[in-house]
């Protein structure tokens, strides 16, 4: 999920202004532009004037302001924006041209307007309320900025990837930070994609395109409309199964971790915990380590997982040997499994996926004595308009019953919205704690500079828990949902546990690198970069594919805990965090 941050409402609770209105009004100028800085002169400048109640009777060429502001309106339009910033300039913009058009064409209105001293204060009031519009829009003018979209589909597949991979060189967040060689991506791409163009190998674009953008090892960035459970590409590739899914343990033995019933390896024996000797010919830690995936490894620790799922993946009606070998009895065996159409059922069942049925947060005291709250998504839907209500009663039950511990479970948690996470993390921190700060690309710059608008705190808020919390995550608990546990790391009370460290996609998308791709594909990629108290890029996955919040006890994966998890069915995670805890 992309993060968004702070929208108007929620930046009222979460968002501190650093430096003073004034000074980050001043700041947010440098994302206007050109049209807009126009229009904003225009607009303050009449919305002052009618403002003042004087007379003005030689002052006729004021009335023909406003049809100069339509003007510049429409020229932004041709331009392409239609950012929401440039929405609340054009509104104004209407606004003044409706009220003085009568004027300009000294057309008589069918009613004289009264001459009221109540006239002329409805006026004036109606001009400083514009003004109040007018300043709000400036001082978010980084998050609302407009950002255009670039449209490459009429080219070539290899002249649009050529433009796209420019684009990225100048605008992705996370290109120094990730070490990414354009040039040589360039010069191992755009090959692939000629042979593709010339032979009109669809298959083959799709392909490279997605290869291309994994390479970048961001969960930001993807083909918005093009699934994975729905490319026809994929499921000429991977769209068979054979049953069952697996992972690697520390050691580099690869077990089962999933049987489906009745299918071609449930019929042959495979069980969970099965180890699997070879697959289709090659040594089973060579097959793993050769997968390639649909989910983009931000990490190397999520490179482990997602290999699993897919390394026992095939086209439909694919035959593959397999040796494997039982734990209880030690026997070796091979059998020849045939992929069938499961409809990903193995892909589906080993990444949980958000329905409006889950509840956002929920939480009880278990049997002993500890708090469990879970928390699913940090994004208020209808179910759950307000989350941090609901965090807050729940808190103040388990303070007024002296839970032992906390336990705040972040497992499997998509992000969402960042001015929430900010809001909740009130509750545990006893002062002012910087969240994160923002970063965008300067168009007019040509270089990535901080928006002051956007300096987040979590503010200390009732009521407080500084009890012991341990904090669950693993390698899905992604971009805002990495949130609480980076802000939260480091203090005396707080643990964070996993068998993994979190996704390490914290990149910001308050206006998307948008692109548009032969095919109709469109590419998408977060515009901005958060920022810790020294100005170094947070929570994303660096060039050694390390990132995220990383855990203070990371549990490991072996033959005992494998067990307990896929075998027993115990939630080892919150077993540690328990004993974290304990005295």
């Amino acid at each position: 999920m992309l993060r968004s941050y702070c929208s108007p409402m929620l930046m009222m609770h979460s968002c501190t202004i650093a430096n003073g209105g004034r000074m980050i009004m001043m700041d947010s100028l440098k994302w206007l532009t050109v049209y807009e800085m126009i229009l904003g002169v225009i607009h303050l400048f009449l919305l002052v004037w009618y403002a003042i109640p004087v007379t003005r009777r030689s002052a006729r060429w004021i009335d023909f302001v406003p049809s100069a502001g339509v003007i510049i309106m429409l020229a932004s339009l041709w331009s392409g924006d239609t950012s929401l910033l440039a929405l609340v300039f054009y509104f104004l913009t209407i606004i003044l041209f409706l009220s003085t058009v009568k004027r300009v064409f000294k057309v008589n209105p069918l009613i004289a307007a009264p001459k009221r001293i109540g006239f002329k204060a409805v006026k004036v009031v109606l001009s400083l309320f514009g003004v109040l519009v007018l300043a709000f829009a400036v001082q978010y003018g980084g998050e609302m900025r407009y950002n255009p979209s670039s449209d490459f589909s009429g080219l070539g597949y290899s002249d649009a990837f050529v433009q796209l991979n420019e684009r990225l060189s100048v605008e992705y967040p996370f290109g120094d930070w990730k070490k990414i060689d354009w040039d040589r991506l360039k010069d191992q791409y755009e090959p692939i994609f000629a042979e593709a163009e010339k032979t009109r190998d669809k298959d083959l674009y799709n392909k490279t395109l997605r290869d291309y953008l994994a390479t970048m090892r961001d969960g930001h960035i993807r083909i918005v409309n093009d699934k994975v459970y729905d490319s026809p590409v994929y499921k000429k590739e991977g769209g068979g199964g054979f049953g069952i899914s697996t992972i690697r343990l520390d050691n580099g033995r690869v077990l089962v971790t999933l049987v489906l019933k009745d299918s071609p390896a449930d019929k042959v024996g495979i069980k969970v915990g099965t180890e699997i000797i070879s697959w289709d010919g090659v040594d089973a830690g060579m097959a793993y380590r050769l997968t390639r995936w649909s989910d983009s490894p931000n990490t190397n620790q999520n490179e482990n997982v997602n290999q699993g799922r897919f390394m026992v993946r095939a086209s439909i009606g694919q035959e593959v040997t397999v040796v494997y070998k039982h734990e209880a009895d030690g026997e070796v065996m091979t059998a020849r499994l045939k992929a069938y159409d499961d409809q990903y059922e193995t892909l589906r069942r080993t990444k949980p996926q958000l329905t409006r049925e889950t509840p956002l947060i929920e939480g009880s005291i278990l049997d002993n004595g500890y708090g469990y709250i879970k928390i699913t998504s940090f994004l208020p839907d209808k179910a759950a308009s307000d989350p941090s209500g609901i965090l807050k009663h729940l808190l103040n039950d388990m303070i007024a019953k002296q839970v032992k511990g906390l336990i705040i479970d972040l497992r499997d948690n998509p992000g969402g919205e960042d001015a929430l996470v900010v809001k909740m993390a009130g509750h545990f921190v006893s002062q002012a704690t910087r969240y994160s700060y923002v970063s965008y690309y300067n168009r007019h710059t040509g270089k990535f500079e901080i928006n002051k608008g956007e300096d987040y705190k979590a503010i200390p808020s009732k009521p407080q828990y500084h009890g012991k919390i341990a904090i669950l995550v693993n390698g899905r608990t992604a971009s805002s949902g990495e949130g609480l546990p980076l802000l939260l790391k480091g203090q005396p009370n707080v643990t964070i546990v996993g068998f993994t460290g979190t996704n390490g996609s914290f990149g910001v998308a308050s206006s998307p690198i948008m692109v548009k791709m032969p095919e109709g594909y469109m590419v998408e990629s977060a515009d901005g970069r958060a920022l810790d108290v020294d100005g170094v890029i947070q929570g994303d996955g660096d060039d050694t594919g390390a990132g995220g919040a990383i855990p203070d006890i990371r549990i490991p994966l072996d033959e005992e805990t494998f067990a307990k998890k896929y075998v027993e069915g115990s939630d080892v995670e919150i077993l540690y965090a328990i004993e974290a805890m304990e005295p």
